[in-house]
């Protein structure tokens, strides 16, 4: 009897617990399969350059499995419903008496490996799933009270607390190589009808060798800076491993490992740099928290329910200024402008252009997030609503209601020069620093370059006042 290894947001050899469990689990061969399911991801609103991303890694991880003689099948099905019946012909199919995968956390997923795992118990087959996608097990991480954290502060102290650097961080070998399988593996498609992409797909090269080297660079060259220069969106302050987390060809285990390695295996002290980075990867497995805990956030709703009462402005003019980078805000043009073109926004520019659609054009959250899910290669559910979410107060751990950023205070902190904006809003490149970040009448009519959309002193006084009227709101 063989053994089947279902790949999803995992696409690694190493430190996968699944493969690494399947293959000591020494049940005849392994066979490893991906379903694609274009419907599903396109309900799910993943865009171009994620799906570009994941088929590049599902070619490397192929050609790494079979170095490993081990085939990988591709399997379509349009949506989830019809993964389980695939699966288990697949499994009938090669004699496969088991199913060995990694958990996913979101509600449909969830849905899905129930039927699954009841389909093959029915056909007297097995399902084993493991944690992978976070550190610790966030499902067992509980206030005294035994509920659920909805502020991360105390979810990272508790975190801490629970931590030991010993099991959590064990490392996960890659299968060794099989004998020769008789069965033949697939050919990955190179692309997706409906999912195409103008973004560079060169900035985000593919495989684990390359995820790698990405790690081992931020961490010898830019870590220890991480504190200072993380916000500052013109330098190559941040990581930018987060496609390479979302797709799972790095797992956060190695990210940690890494960092304790330069860190004398502390968590929460020691070198700023590296303790601001890890909770980064704390605030990662905190959002995979809250889907567990309130699967509501799952569902298009908010967190904090009393702010489903909002009634937004929803201008699809101004929706449209926001998408094409077109404000009038040169911060904000410069970051949807940067999305458009690589995949990929700068994080402290991410939380402005949210908070701008948010508060200052009072633009219902779900229409950004789902934005960003179509234009990222770095989409990840979990991260991006509850980014969203904290940006439009409506979150856990959300800003106070009336914090409104000021894009132009915000440019003139983290880009004082004008860098960024120079980079991604061209027509304003000769402009001095000291009026970039907030061009005059004259100047943008010389550079050719709008007006703002809104009057931010009336916009902040509006959503404030939206949200007072829901009582109790912070």
């Amino acid at each position: 009897m063989n053994t089947l290894v279902w790949f999803r947001s995992d696409l690694r050899t190493r430190d996968n617990t699944a493969l690494h469990a399947a293959a000591c689990a020494n049940h005849g061969c392994l066979i490893g399969v991906f379903i694609l399911c274009p419907q599903q991801w396109k309900d799910h609103h993943w865009g171009g350059p994620r799906v570009d991303f994941l088929l590049r890694n599902l070619r490397a991880l192929g050609a790494e499995l079979k170095r490993l003689n081990i085939p990988l099948k591709i399997v379509r099905s349009n949506r989830f419903d019809g993964v389980p019946q695939a699966l288990l012909k697949l499994a009938r199919a090669h004699d496969c008496a088991a199913l060995y995968c990694n958990s996913e956390h979101e509600v449909n997923e969830v849905r899905r490996d129930d039927e699954v795992r009841a389909a093959f118990e029915t056909d007297n087959r097995q399902m084993h799933t493991f944690r992978d996608q976070t550190i610790l097990d966030v499902a067992d991480i509980r206030t005294q009270a035994g509920g659920w954290y909805s502020v991360f502060t105390p979810f990272k102290r508790k975190w801490c607390e629970l931590f030991k650097s010993g099991d959590e961080l064990k490392e996960f070998a890659p299968p060794q190589p099989q004998s020769s399988s008789k069965v033949p593996a697939d050919e990955v498609p190179t692309q997706l009808a409906g999912f195409s992409t103008d973004a560079d797909c060169k900035l985000w090269p593919e495989g684990e060798s390359s995820a790698h080297q990405r790690l081992a660079s931020f961490v010898d060259q830019a870590i220890a800076d991480y504190a200072t220069r993380r916000d500052e969106p013109a330098t190559d302050g941040t990581s930018a491993l987060s496609p390479y987390l979302a797709c799972g060809v790095l797992s956060p285990r190695q990210c940690l490992r890494a960092a304790l390695a330069v860190n004398h295996n502390r968590v929460d002290s020691g070198k700023k740099g590296v303790a601001t980075w890890i909770s980064e990867l704390i605030w990662r497995e905190f959002y995979r928290h809250i889907l567990i805990g309130f699967p509501r956030v799952c569902m298009d709703r908010p967190f904090r329910t009393e702010t489903e009462r909002l009634r937004w402005n929803n201008d699809t003019v101004q929706f449209e200024a926001w998408c094409a980078g077109a404000t009038g805000f040169p911060i904000v043009d410069a970051g949807m402008r940067q999305l458009a073109a690589a995949g990929w926004m700068h994080n402290r520019v991410r939380m402005i252009v949210a908070m701008f659609l948010t508060k200052d054009l009072f633009i219902d959250w779900r229409w950004g997030e789902r934005f960003f899910m179509e234009h990222l290669v770095d989409g990840d559910f979990a991260s991006n609503n509850g980014g969203w979410q904290w940006s439009a107060s409506t979150g856990t751990d959300a800003a106070p209601y009336f914090r409104v950023f000021n894009p132009a205070r915000q440019s003139e902190r983290y880009d004082p020069n004008g860098a960024y904006i120079r980079r991604w809003v061209p027509e304003l490149e000769p402009v001095p620093a000291n009026r970039i970040h907030d061009p005059d009448a004259a100047t943008r009519g010389e550079r050719d370059y709008p007006a703002p959309i809104v009057d931010r002193s009336k916009s902040r006084a509006r959503v404030v006042e939206a949200f007072k009227r829901l009582g109790g709101s912070r």
